[in-house]
Formats: C-alpha cells, structure tokens, sequence
C-alpha cells in the first residue's frame, strides 16, 4: 500500500527498548540492582505498583522476577543488532542501567565493566549504520538510592545523577549524541515508585505533595543534565520523554469538556512546559493551592531549568483517553498506567487499550503547535499474544495493521507541518511488559523463545511484521 505523504529523508527509523526489559545479567558485571529488579512479575504487578506501602525486598519464594533474565540482550546483544541491522533500523533507542555505572547510585567512582558493556553495544550498533538513542534514566533507578534515600524526595540524588550523566555524556561522546533525560516523567503523577523511587503513600495530600517535590528535583537535573551535554558534547541533542494520551470529553457537556482540559493540561503539559518553556505553568498554581501543595524550591533553580531547556520532545503513544467528570455507572477501560471511560468508536487490544491512530495525529499536532519544537515518537506499538503456527511461522497481520495506520497519522502530522525527527516502535524485540512483568505481552517483530512460566530457549525468530517493516524503512514510510 503506497501513500502520498512523505517522511523527510533523514528519519529516523527504528526501535526502541529499555535495560531493565531486556538486558537481564541483572547481577552480572558489577551491576547493582535497580528498582526494576524487585517488581515481581505477573498481571497483579500493575495493582502492587499503583497502591501503598510496596518495600522494595525481593522475596523470591513467592514472587517471579522475569526482569533478572528478561531475554538476556547482556549476552545476546550482537545477535538482535544484527536483525535490527537486517530490518534496516536507522536507529535503535535503549536505556543505560544506571546501576550498570554506579551499583548504589553513589559511589565516587564508575563501575568499568558497565561502560565497558555500553561500549561495546554502541560500537556494534555504529558499526551497522544504526544511531544510539539513548535514556539515561527508564524505570531502573539504584535500589540504594530508594532505600537509603527515598528515592527523588531527597535533593542529594541531584548530585548523584549529575555525575552519573557526567560519567556517560564523557565516556560516549564520540558515539551517542541523541539523549533523553527521563523517561515517561509525568508518569510519576500516577504511579510514582518507577520513575521517582518510591511508594504511594495512602494519603493523597502527602502522595501529591512528595510527587511534586520530587518532579521539581527530577527538572533541575534534567536541566542540568542538558547543560553538561551541551558542554561535553556541543552538537548533542537532549530531550524530556513524557507520556502522551489526548484526553476526550465523553460528550460535549461543558463541564465535561472543562475536566478533560484540566486533566489534560496537568498530566500532558505540567512536565513539557517546565522542560520546554523554562517555567512553572500558570496554571499549576491554582492545582497546588487546592491540594495544599507547597514546592520547596532552592536559590538558582528556576534559573537553571530557565536557562537549559531540553532541545526536543520524546514521547510514548499508544492510546488516547476519555474522561467524564463523574464517571459512576460507564464502563472503564485499562490503559498505560491510568485508565479512563470506555470510548464507543474505539476498539481495544488484548490488554484494554484502546486503538487510537487519529490520536497519535491529534497528539503530533497538539504539543507541535504548543512547543515548537522537534518531536520524537519513541514509543508505539501493540501488545499481543503471538501464536507460533505449526509451521514456525508468527502471522502478526494485527500488529502491522496497527502500525501501519499509526504510521500513516505521522506521515498525515508531518504533512500539517509537524516537525518529527523520527519513529522507534516501542519492543522491536519481545521483552518483559514493564506494567504487567510478562512476556505473554508481546510486541515485538522479532519473537523470542520465552514463557511466563518460565520457560523456554530464548531463541529468536522473525514474525511476518520483520519484513513488513523492513519494507516501510526501505521506502522511506512510502510503501505500507
């Protein structure tokens, strides 16, 4: 199927991943463990993330941590760059492990076997032609950093993260020059333990208050992670990653239409607007005072995060959301991290989430027309059970559909004048679903030989969407 529309010529085509779902050797090469190493797997995951009082221990008598092994990338990493070489990937977005560098988070020094480790992928993947796109910090924050500190509560892990992006924008500056500083950032409105390193507390006053102090820390280390990667690496392009869901009213009821706004303007704006525009937003002001929200804010850090505004927007899209302001009574649906009310023109995956393309469009121009800056779908994909046929063969006709027409509201988005730098479909490869700690939760082209309970041989293996894919980056997005 050809399309009119044009992508520009430098694209960036590819996929995209993060350390803690697929690397495993999580106690291998001097590798402390991170947050993610101690989310148990399996579908209650989501509801022990989302409620108060998670300890942060491992107990694996009664618990299953799939994200130790994950599909072992630590071991096997020249193997899938190469599929990833052979699909024609432009480009390839992975996360660093900050535990990789430094175990606790605070230690004086680097761990070398780590950037040694981060050497060696990023020297495989320029030897392909692919560019590193690269998260610096994506849910797998230093357990020791939670623990002993509670996590991005405390302004000392400012320090600690200084060095840390010191220490990778130094050691990678020949190689890597597109960075994201963290990722999905206003997901820590919802579910703060992944992002900023710790629990729901069961009071909301007190959760908010903590969610909001530990934001404000989290964009004056990105600002200063921005202003050390410009210095180190002068033709370095870094951005914020949020989370993207258009919010619709249910219905054309005013008060509806005014919730969705609000909604909308704190969970997809509040984090874009400091990191892209420099300042608080206006109306953030009115939220803080009715939820008793009082920032303690230092001398200089509105003029760091004023003064070091990311260069671009990475965002994840996978679906949209539709609130009512009471909702009693409408069917809910599941979603990334949140859920809204059931959308009758939209139908949904295995998983709950509805399928949306219009609104990836909706989405390109909404924050183009807000920030005017370059944007970067670094996430968007399908999560699916895949079925191995007797012949060996992955049929994912569904998965391509899915791409396909998401693939061809960008092309629409460009045309509307939308600058979009490029496209990296979110677990090119299967891995372990970060919400649910599956890998029945499939996404990728490439199938890997591994079960939830456990077994399998981790053996690769192209589903029908590689070569598809390898068609639409072969022709630019032209041929779909």
């Amino acid at each position: 199927m050809k399309q009119n529309k044009k992508f520009p010529s430098d694209f960036l085509w590819g996929g995209a991943t993060a350390a803690n779902q697929i690397e495993g050797g999580f106690n291998e090469g001097g590798k402390g463990l991170n947050i993610a190493d101690v989310l148990p797997g399996g579908k209650e995951r989501l509801a022990i993330l989302t409620e108060p009082g998670f300890d942060f221990k491992l107990d694996q008598e009664r618990c299953t941590y799939p994200n130790h092994q994950a599909i072992d990338f630590y071991h096997r990493y020249q193997e899938d760059i190469a599929l990833f070489a052979e699909m024609g990937f432009k480009a390839f977005r992975l996360s660093i492990a900050w535990s990789r560098i430094f175990p606790n988070g605070d230690e004086e020094e680097p761990n070398q076997e780590g950037l040694d480790f981060y050497h060696r992928v990023f020297d495989q993947l320029l030897e392909h032609n692919i560019v590193p796109v690269v998260t610096i910090s994506h849910y797998e924050m230093p357990l020791h950093l939670v623990t002993e500190y509670g996590g991005w509560r405390n302004r000392k892990v400012i320090k600690f993260f200084e060095r840390y992006v010191e220490t990778i924008f130094t050691a990678y500056q020949d190689k890597v020059k597109y960075w994201m500083t963290f990722n999905e950032i206003n997901s820590g409105l919802v579910m703060p333990i992944m992002s900023l390193g710790f629990s729901k507390k069961a009071n909301e006053q007190e959760n908010e208050q903590s969610v909001f102090q530990a934001l404000h820390h989290q964009f004056v280390a990105s600002s200063l992670a921005v202003k050390i990667g410009h210095e180190i690496i002068p033709d370095s392009k870094i951005g914020c990653m949020i989370i993207y869901t258009p919010i619709y009213p249910y219905d054309c009821d005013p008060v509806n239409v005014l919730d969705a706004l609000e909604k909308e303007q704190v969970f997809n704006y509040f984090c874009g607007d400091v990191q892209v525009r420099g300042e608080y937003p206006t109306f953030i002001n009115r939220y803080f005072k009715e939820h008793g929200i009082a920032l303690e804010i230092e001398a200089g850090d509105l003029e760091i995060i004023k003064q070091y505004p990311v260069d671009y927007i990475a965002l994840s899209y996978y679906m949209s959301r539709t609130e009512k302001a009471d909702p009693t009574d409408l069917e809910k649906t599941a979603g990334n991290i949140m859920s809204g009310v059931k959308n009758p023109h939209l139908k949904a995956s295995d998983w709950g989430w509805e399928i949306d393309p219009v609104g990836l469009r909706i989405s390109l121009k909404a924050l183009y027309d807000r920030y005017q800056v370059p944007l970067f779908v670094v996430e968007n994909g399908l999560g699916a059970y895949d079925k191995v046929e007797q012949d060996g063969s992955i049929q994912d006709d569904y998965r391509i559909d899915y791409l396909r027409e998401h693939i061809k509201a960008m092309a629409e988005s460009i045309d509307d004048g939308v600058d979009l730098i490029g496209y990296t479909s979110w677990g090119c490869i299967d891995l372990v679903s970060a919400s649910t700690g599956e890998y029945s939760k499939r996404y990728g082209f490439i199938y890997v030989d591994q079960h939830d309970d456990g077994t399998g041989t981790l053996a690769r293996k192209k589903k029908a969407s590689f070569d598809w894919y390898k068609q639409v980056i072969e022709t630019n997005g032209e041929k779909l």
